[in-house]
């Protein structure tokens, strides 16, 4: 049975079907017609001599011929969001977050399961490299900890590496997240994070893609996401990133969609970090504490985040004072405090189950505060 077109939502569903209708077409269209019902009611030969392409021609005829392709990926549409915790939300809809609503290519479907409304609430976008060092994942998760704690929702793409943590941490904290997919929302990935996606939507956070709801993994779908990570969100802070780091992308999406960039500065000698240092001479603003995202966004700090700033007392520990945050080697750590190898392995053992200190690939470096 051919869609019934009167209906707003189908029409949108039907339009995004058509091949090469996009967020940038539709922006023209809404210009030209008064909705898409309008464009999909419209003679081909006056579309033609409006300049679209016969390839979006094409694809329509094939929509008003009842294309049996094209009428069984609607069914699966309109079947998803019969589901529990399951629904689409249209362009044009009150309940489409207003933040999204104002970059210059905001999708025109969202896919979303869980908490919708989170969607409207003020976000923090949190991103960064696929292969942090455990400091760069400690810091994130501590981060987003806070932010949670605050208020904000943290958002992020559920990648490997920073991402997962940046949720984790809001997560910790009893906190909200918003977790934006490459992929339709049937379509976990990676697969090893489908265990975080449902724990995001049992603790009230959020899943949303524009994809069709059974899209799997394709290389372009990611970088096209994260418009929609930064777009939804006050700001955008990049953990740790190189120097080719899909989350530069994020950022610079950022500043075209007119929101704040943030990025946390890291050693010279963390090629992870490389990305930050470009985004900080560019003059994103450098984050040591939530404090610095908190100024910049006129935002107050709720008191819940006070016990994190308290004065903590150092260890009793004869290695403390030769331990930074970058990583050491225990042998280091024997020459430079005097103490055999055996002695310095038992109080980095000591340290790390206190919570102290955190046993790195590289070595051993202080836990952040």
């Amino acid at each position: 049975m051919f869609p019934d077109l009167s209906d707003t939502r189908q029409a949108w569903l039907a339009l995004m079907l058509i091949d090469g209708v996009g967020p940038r077409f539709i922006q023209r269209l809404l210009q030209e017609f008064d909705s898409p019902q309008a464009f999909l009611a419209t003679e081909p030969g006056k579309l033609r001599a409006m300049g679209i392409v016969p390839r979006v021609l094409n694809s329509l005829a094939l929509l008003h011929r009842n294309d049996s392709a094209l009428l069984a990926r609607l069914a699966l549409a309109l079947e998803w969001q019969t589901q529990p915790g399951q629904q689409i939300i249209c362009l044009d809809e009150p309940s489409y977050p207003a933040q999204l609503r104002q970059i210059a290519d905001p999708p025109v479907v969202l896919f979303v399961r869980g908490n919708s409304s989170l969607l409207a609430d003020p976000q923090i976008a949190m991103v960064g490299t696929r292969h942090p060092s455990a400091l760069g994942a400690e810091t994130a998760r501590a981060f987003a900890c806070s932010f949670s704690r605050s208020g904000l929702t943290v958002t992020s793409g559920m990648a490997l590496g920073i991402d997962a943590a940046c949720h984790q941490g809001a997560l910790d904290a009893n906190g909200q997240t918003v977790a934006v997919w490459g992929t339709g929302l049937d379509r976990c990935y990676p697969a090893r994070h489908r265990k975080l996606a449902e724990q995001i939507v049992a603790q009230g956070g959020t899943l949303v893609s524009e994809m069709w709801p059974d899209t799997g993994p394709q290389p372009g779908q990611f970088p096209r996401r994260n418009r929609i990570i930064s777009g939804l969100s006050l700001g955008t802070l990049v953990v740790e990133a190189s120097l080719n780091s899909g989350s530069l992308i994020t950022a610079r999406l950022a500043l075209e969609q007119d929101r704040e960039v943030f990025a946390m500065p890291g050693s010279i000698h963390n090629v992870q970090a490389r990305g930050c240092h470009r985004l900080l001479r560019e003059g994103a603003c450098l984050v040591e504490s939530v404090q610095d995202v908190f100024d910049v966004l006129k935002l107050p700090l709720q008191a819940a985040l006070q016990s994190d700033n308290r004065d903590v007392p150092e260890p009793d520990s004869p290695l403390w004072r030769w331990l930074g945050f970058e990583p050491v080697s225990p042998d280091w750590l024997a020459q430079r405090s005097g103490l055999l190898v055996q002695e310095v392995m038992q109080g980095l053992l000591e340290l790390e189950l206190d919570g102290q200190v955190l046993n790195t690939a590289q070595g051993f470096c202080r836990a952040r505060p």
